[in-house]
């Protein structure tokens, strides 16, 4: 008996993930423990190994195409056998009357949910006499209405199609589409997300405004209106670029931790000058180098360790405090970032600490990360100073407490003891979780920061 592969989930709490690259090929005899396939989350790249012996029968899901976990993305079993996969588990539908519930009225961690829960089923239509309401995102993407609607999509499989996976009939409902109409462009003639995505990118603008009547029109006498040549210049439209599952993950947890997050800002500047000479001093020795940012991280590392209350992090059951110092490195990518975890700060040398930012920014820009290797965490480092920024303040990353903001270290006027110099002088700005640390906790945490970066070899005791 052949048994359907179902996409795994290989990071808590991710819904969506994408077969990124097959490793194996239809035909292909396979073994328990086999890589079998990259699986892509907003994350991480994970590679996934086949829980089960035989040969794959068929693949069901396209490179590069997402799918709701759970949902089947191979069949394997023996040669000959049928290539037919399980039927999937259906998916949650609300009752009809279930009201709809508006995003701005939730927290974002139910958003989601809730917004597709508040999809109708196509059996149950709105009544005729709700008024009309402002378009929502969906309608603003969908296809211009006509005098006759579209057909709505149907949770089985259209007649003819072997398989649909829950995420393309759920994309399809929440834009009005008829799977009918689709013209698949996945194994076999199977509709994928990219055919939905092509569809509503294609579609006419529902925003477009409607050509003018005759009843509005201007008199004849009076002066012709001419439209901005923005809106009628062609070309003018706005391309619909879809979301990467990256993006949608930043952009959640991002307004997750605004919306829930009090946030509070610290702000000091830091005299550089003996830190760079030290800085210059090692890397002139030629054994190691060693990067400003580097020797912030372990400056971090000490202020907890000079104030080792801090190192706590808000739960709703208590506060965590923290033996070791784990703390987040902010690595910028093509299109987002990500927050490896650093861990036992403390206890790590300069030059080991460097080694180990290097290797997770370089596995980070690559997709190479591990899951766990972006999990947990009491306070992160996120360092715009190489694009000369001088100052900006940063969110925080939950579950972590806090986060410092590196801007560039420039050269300006300093006083010492009433005489005017010349400095180079850092701007640093701590956001802080107000649940976690009061206004004296975090000032004194800063200032046990600053007294390190001013006294550089305080930083490699």
């Amino acid at each position: 008996m052949s048994t359907t592969i179902r996409m795994p989930e290989v990071l808590a709490n991710v819904t969506e993930a994408a077969v990124q690259k097959w490793l194996v090929a239809a035909g292909d005899e396979i073994a328990v423990g086999q890589p079998f396939a990259e699986i892509e989350t907003e994350k991480a790249v994970v590679e996934y190994t086949a829980e089960t012996a035989g040969t794959v029968l068929e693949l069901l899901v396209a490179e590069g195409d997402s799918i709701d976990v759970g949902a089947p993305i191979a069949v394997v079993g023996q040669a000959g056998e049928s290539a037919e996969p399980e039927p999937a588990a259906p998916d949650a539908e609300p009752a009809a009357e279930t009201p709809a519930v508006s995003p701005s009225a939730t927290d974002p961690e139910s958003a989601a949910p809730v917004a597709e829960a508040a999809v109708q089923s196509p059996s149950s239509p709105a009544p005729a006499s709700a008024p009309a309401a402002a378009p929502s995102a969906s309608a603003a993407d969908a296809p211009s209405a006509s005098s006759t609607p579209a057909a709505p999509a149907t949770d089985e499989p259209t007649a003819g199609r072997r398989f649909i996976s829950p995420l393309v009939r759920r994309l399809a409902r929440e834009h009005g589409l008829s799977l009918d109409e689709v013209q698949g462009s996945g194994p076999d003639g199977r509709i994928v997300r990219r055919d939905i995505e092509a569809l509503l990118t294609d579609a006419p603008s529902a925003s477009a405004p409607a050509p003018a009547s005759p009843a509005s029109a201007p008199p004849a006498s009076a002066p012709a209106q001419t439209s901005p040549p923005a809106a009628t210049a062609p070309g003018a439209e706005p391309e619909l670029v879809p979301h990467s599952r990256m993006r949608k993950t930043i952009a959640r947890r991002l307004t997750e931790s605004k919306n829930q997050v009090p946030h509070f800002y610290l702000t000091a500047d830091c005299r550089v000058d003996a830190l760079l000479a030290m800085r210059a001093e090692i890397n002139a020795a030629g054994t190691v180098k060693v990067s400003v940012n580097d020797l912030v991280v372990k400056a971090v590392a000490g202020a907890f360790r000079d104030v080792p209350e801090a190192n706590r992090t808000w739960s709703d059951d208590g506060m965590l405090q923290h033996g070791s110092v784990d703390i987040g490195i902010a690595v910028s990518l093509d299109d987002g970032l990500v927050v490896p975890i650093v861990r036992g700060v403390e206890g790590l040398s300069v030059s080991a600490l460097g080694a180990q930012i290097a290797d997770l920014a370089e596995r980070g820009r690559g997709g190479k990360l591990r899951p766990d290797e972006m999990e947990g965490g009491s306070f992160a480092v996120s360092n715009l100073g190489m694009f000369g920024t001088q100052s900006f303040s940063a969110i925080i990353n939950p579950p972590q407490a806090g986060i410092l903001a590196v801007g560039a270290a420039r050269q300006m006027p300093v006083v010492v003891d009433g005489a005017l110099e010349v400095g180079s002088v850092m701007s640093v700005t701590l956001s802080a979780d107000h649940r976690a640390w009061d206004g004296a906790l975090a000032a004194r945490w800063l200032a046990a920061f600053v007294s390190r970066i001013e006294h550089p070899l305080t930083i490699l005791a």
